[in-house]
């Protein structure tokens, strides 16, 4: 799906909208004033002094007119002053060389007239498509935002013996909201979360965010293989990318976090070029990752064997974060980078149901609220007595 407002290509249905939103001069009401303009120079004319010298002020009308009238209107209006102008000339004994040079002002300054008319009229035009198109986007991104916060699921949860919380503030500025999206579901084969990133923005980023989560979400319940898993979302955004080259749309590659957590909070996981995780509380911060991230989903061709499988225990009363670049990327009013690490070290004693919003707050004073990406952050910690019991929650944001 293609924006045409996006190319600059002028809609005749907008440029009739935009002249009719224009201000502009009923004909009755140029013809009024016009009148009324005219007979007060004939009236003073014959009272004041000769008319010839009074005539030529008429050259004024027109660019009244150009300011809050049509084209045709300001032409219409400056042909009369001129032909009353010759009229009033003939009237007081004919045309002589004199006549001309006030007759040549009043032709030049109807002309001027009409170009000044012209000119507001278009400018007039595209600024009103402009703030159109502005106004079509803002809600078109509004859309797409509000569809992911509720097709995404709402957390607090607690699913298994694991409570996950998080945080998601999609940027719905410049072009289009990103594709952030996470999942978790309670599969028979363990915990099943999800965190994963569209490279760019627009449609497209959120169509193959959204394939990406449906073959999770399917694939998630099926296989006990964490590779066969990520596999399916491979080709689930090698599928997708096919059909955008069809539609001439770019093509996307995905990072993205695929975790396992069994009933003992062993932790298996695959990083697929995504932040890596990180644990935060009980005397140990900083991230989990041993090897290096493997390539990310749409570009698995690269890798020549199955995907790096990482183990590690989750501790009881630490929490595992998981973010998305808009986290790690986030900048200040100087240009620095959030330093999520420093913080997580800061956060020793914080206990895992307060880390997503000692974050969040962080992050907010960090950026004074002003992102430049997508914001989505995961905890996942173990549950205790405490814990949220349900599987919803206030909604994500």
């Amino acid at each position: 799906m293609r924006d045409s407002g996006a190319d600059g290509a002028a809609d005749p249905e907008q440029g009739l909208a935009a002249r009719r939103a224009l201000p502009s001069l009923s004909f009755g009401t140029l013809v009024f004033w016009g009148a009324l303009a005219i007979s007060l120079v004939f009236v003073l004319g014959f009272v004041v002094g000769p008319l010839t010298r009074l005539v030529p002020f008429l050259v004024f009308l027109p660019a009244i007119v150009a300011g809050v009238g049509t084209i045709w209107q300001t032409a219409t209006i400056s042909v009369w002053i001129f032909l009353v102008e010759v009229a009033a000339f003939t009237y007081q004994g004919g045309l002589s060389g004199v006549d001309v040079y006030p007759l040549v002002l009043t032709a030049s300054f109807g002309g001027l007239s009409i170009a000044v008319c012209w000119y507001r009229i278009r400018h007039g035009e595209e600024a009103h498509q402009r703030r159109s198109r502005e106004e079509e986007v803002r809600r078109l991104r509004s859309t797409v935002a509000e569809v992911q916060r509720r097709i995404l699921r709402v957390l607090p949860a607690r699913v298994g013996g694991i409570v996950v919380d998080g945080r998601y503030r999609p940027v719905e500025e410049d072009r289009m909201v990103g594709g952030d999206v996470y999942e978790v579901v309670n599969s028979p084969h363990g915990v099943r979360v999800l965190i994963a990133d569209v490279q760019g923005k627009g449609l497209t980023a959120v169509g193959t965010a959204f394939s990406v989560l449906g073959a999770f979400r399917s694939a998630a319940y099926r296989k006990s293989d964490l590779n066969e898993l990520v596999e399916i979302m491979e080709d689930a955004v090698i599928q997708y990318n096919s059909y955008a080259r069809q539609v001439e749309e770019p093509e996307r590659f995905v990072t993205a976090l695929i975790l396992d957590v069994d009933e003992r909070a062993r932790v298996r996981f695959v990083n697929c070029g995504h932040v890596p995780p990180y644990l935060a509380g009980h005397g140990r911060t900083g991230p989990v990752t041993q090897a290096e991230p493997d390539p990310p989903l749409g570009l698995g061709g690269l890798v020549p064997g199955p995907r790096t499988v990482e183990e590690f225990d989750l501790p009881s009363g630490a929490a595992l974060l998981l973010c998305t670049d808009g986290v790690t990327e986030a900048r200040d009013g100087n240009g620095a980078f959030y330093p999520l690490a420093e913080r997580l070290n800061r956060w020793q004693d914080v206990p895992p149901g307060r880390i997503i919003e000692t974050l969040a707050e962080d992050l907010r004073g960090f950026t004074g609220d002003r992102y430049r990406d997508d914001v989505t952050a995961l905890t996942l910690y173990r549950a205790t007595g405490t814990a949220p019991a349900v599987e919803t929650g206030r909604p994500v944001g």
